[in-house]
Formats: C-alpha cells, sequence, structure tokens
C-alpha cells in the first residue's frame, strides 16, 4: 500500500508550453518536496507532455536521492506481458493497474487520475483554468459539436475535493510549498 503522506502525484494537459522557466520551477518544487517535505514516492500517468517533463524531472534527481521510487499507474492493460513490465521497469521503479478501474472504458484517465490523488498529500499540476478541449462530435451524424470537459479540470478539482496540497506549475503562485 502507498503512504499518502510522502506521495506526490503529477497530472497536467497533454500540451504545455515547456520554457526554461517552467523546468527550472518544476525541479525547484520537486527538490523541495523532497528535501523538505519528506516525499519519496511519486506516482505518475501518461498521455501528457506535462507528465513526461515530470518523470524526466525527478529521473534526474533520483541520481541525487536514490531512494526516490517512480511508480507508473496504468489506465489500461490490467494484465501486461512480461516483456511490456520489463520495459516499464526501466523507467519506474513499480507499475501496477487499480483494481476497481477494471470496466472503467472511457472513464480510465479519469479513474486513474482519481487513484492518484488518492494516495498523494501532494499534487504537481500543469492547469489553465481557461483551457478548453478542442470541441467535438458525438458521431459524424452529429450536426453539433460538444465542448468535452478537461480531465485536467475533473482531476484538479477532486484533488480540491480531497483537500490535496496542490501545486500549480502553469502560473506559479504564492500558495505553492
Amino acid at each position: 500500500m502507498i503512504d499518502a503522506t510522502n506521495t506526490c502525484c503529477f497530472f497536467g494537459h497533454r500540451k504545455i508550453d515547456e520554457t526554461e522557466e517552467l523546468k527550472n520551477n518544476l525541479y525547484e518544487i520537486i527538490e523541495n518536496l523532497i528535501a523538505n517535505e519528506k516525499v519519496d514516492t511519486f506516482l505518475f500517468g501518461s498521455k501528457s507532455q506535462f507528465d513526461d517533463l515530470c518523470h524526466k524531472t525527478v529521473t534526474e534527481l533520483k541520481e541525487k536521492h536514490s531512494y526516490i521510487k517512480r511508480i507508473y499507474v496504468r489506465s489500461a492493460f490490467q494484465h501486461i506481458p512480461d516483456w511490456y513490465e520489463d520495459s516499464l521497469l526501466n523507467h519506474y521503479e513499480d507499475t501496477y493497474f487499480p483494481e476497481h478501474m477494471e470496466n472503467a472504458g472511457r472513464a480510465s484517465y479519469v479513474e486513474r487520475n482519481q487513484e492518484m490523488i488518492n494516495h498523494s498529500k501532494f499534487c504537481v499540476v500543469y492547469y489553465d483554468e481557461n483551457y478548453l478541449p478542442p470541441k467535438r462530435r458525438n458521431s459524424r451524424r452529429d450536426l453539433f459539436d460538444y465542448q468535452p470537459k478537461s480531465g485536467t479540470a475533473v482531476a484538479y478539482n477532486y484533488a480540491v475535493k480531497k483537500k490535496c496540497k496542490i501545486i500549480n506549475v502553469f502560473k506559479r503562485s504564492d500558495d505553492n510549498v
């Protein structure tokens, strides 16, 4: 079982503005979480530039803090072949698929993010409250586009509800750790 006290998860928009300032801020924030908040476990999802940047930053910090753990929380593939697990374990110390997500379907990313939030005291996020995903159609026969919800907004609101310590690196604010 993951101890939420010493755990941080990451989530954010698929596409980000990856600046040197963002990279430096992220490094400083994660370093502070390790050194001052005693965070030793980091939970990752996938499918976003922000996830990739966070993984790269934590991996860099792992050279300095070898005891930290990177865990990949899968939103798909409950059972994976050994070769895939071995591949993941080249980049993470562990991976798992939450049991309750077995039939999540299209909601798997939402449920995976909630799983990570439920097991974290800290959430480092890249969240622009003005962001809207591209409009879509339900089917080719639909005449009207609909505006899907931002998965990041859903996760952010859930983390607020769960009273996690949220650090939004989209716009660094005074309430950051």
